[in-house]
């Protein structure tokens, strides 16, 4: 947990320094002039977190871990997502752009070895194996291989919860409490596996990550001096991923973790498909919203049930097996579409 600590104490450190910069630079995010439909904050806010989860989990990471070639590789995509969430900050690019540097961000790290070989067989026991094919080819006087089903579900499975994640970030609070949850999860997961042959220890970058967040929590609570922008929402789901699939526990524990914004997630894409909308362009649909818009919850309440979902769901995955997280999932998955559908009929009867 000492590396838990360090990294906390380095986010809550240089986070003010970040809300100065920002702030010197009139990099804020003005409610009055943007007027998104997604918005609930009221107040002239920075951005920022995503450059202070990535100079955190950077500096700490060199700092606590040997290097080797994954590492090399998942700070590469890191930084690769932290600079395109500082661009963000300040000029709010196409979600396009955020799409095609994420798949750059994955493709990194899945071109050094980290992909997901097999997952667990929901339909029976063992185990459903993604090692074939294989692409062999010469380079540089040397035989690679690249397995190709195994590498396009790791990049998938990366680049979707980098974008649920980061639709999960709506009010002060929400993102950074829960990432930092499911990250100790998974770090304590990860003492049972190990999967990828890495020189540092999956369990230590899990809670770096965790304090990362929890450090960026302090100054995100309720009211928040700074919001966690596209950078930190991008790394929190880059990061989870990619820990996920190093501690072995993959697919089903991260989705355990991430139940509510899974759901909520799935839910979104369906219903602006349905509605001939693009499921990339942001609307006031989320859970979130509708938490606080129709049910009237405060900005505190919904921050704390996203950090307790993740806690018991993530407490459940330590003991269940794949059958108990299926059905988890599924009663998880129910109660949100459940949610979002009774707000959908009260918003009917008001109008």
């Amino acid at each position: 947990m000492w590396a838990f600590g360090i990294s906390l104490v380095l986010a809550a450190s240089i986070t003010p320094g970040i809300i100065w910069l920002y702030r010197q630079l009139n990099w804020v995010d003005d409610p009055t002039k943007t007027n998104h439909i997604k918005q609930t904050h009221q107040e002239c806010v920075p951005r920022g977190g995503g450059l202070v989860i990535l100079l955190t989990i950077l500096l700490t990471s060199c700092w606590l871990l040997p290097m080797d070639k994954y590492l090399v590789a998942i700070l590469i995509g890191a930084v690769i997502l932290g600079v395109v969430g500082l661009i963000d900050d300040v000029w709010d690019i196409s979600p396009f752009i955020r799409i095609i540097t994420g798949l750059l961000a994955s493709l990194v790290v899945v071109g050094v070895g980290i992909g997901i070989a097999y997952i667990s067989n929901p339909f029976g026991p063992g185990v459903i194996q993604l090692d074939q094919p294989r692409l062999v080819f010469e380079w540089a006087g040397k035989s690679h291989q690249v397995w190709v089903l195994s590498s396009l579900f790791a990049i998938f499975f990366i680049n979707w919860n980098m974008n649920i994640v980061n639709w999960a970030k709506g009010v002060d609070g929400q993102l950074p409490g829960f990432v930092s949850v499911a990250a100790i999860m998974i770090g304590l997961l990860s003492t049972r596996f190990h999967d990828i042959p890495t020189q540092f220890t999956t369990a230590t970058l899990s809670f770096i990550v965790a304090g990362a967040f929890a450090g960026l929590l302090i100054w995100n609570w309720y009211p928040q001096k700074i919001m966690p922008g596209y950078g930190a929402g991008s790394l929190a789901g880059f990061f989870l991923s990619i820990l996920a699939i190093l501690s072995g526990a993959k697919v089903a524990t991260t989705l355990m973790v991430l139940a509510i914004p899974t759901a909520d997630g799935i839910f979104t894409i369906a219903r602006r498909i349905l509605a001939g909308k693009s499921p990339f362009w942001g609307d006031r649909g989320h859970l979130h919203h509708k938490l606080m818009d129709v049910f009237g919850w405060g900005r505190r309440r919904i921050a704390v049930f996203y950090w307790l979902s993740s806690l018991i769901m993530g407490g459940l995955s330590l003991w269940l097996d794949t059958t108990g997280k299926i059905l988890a999932l599924t009663l998880a998955t129910g109660f949100v579409f459940g949610v979002l559908v009774l707000a959908k009929f009260r918003q009917n009867s008001f109008k």
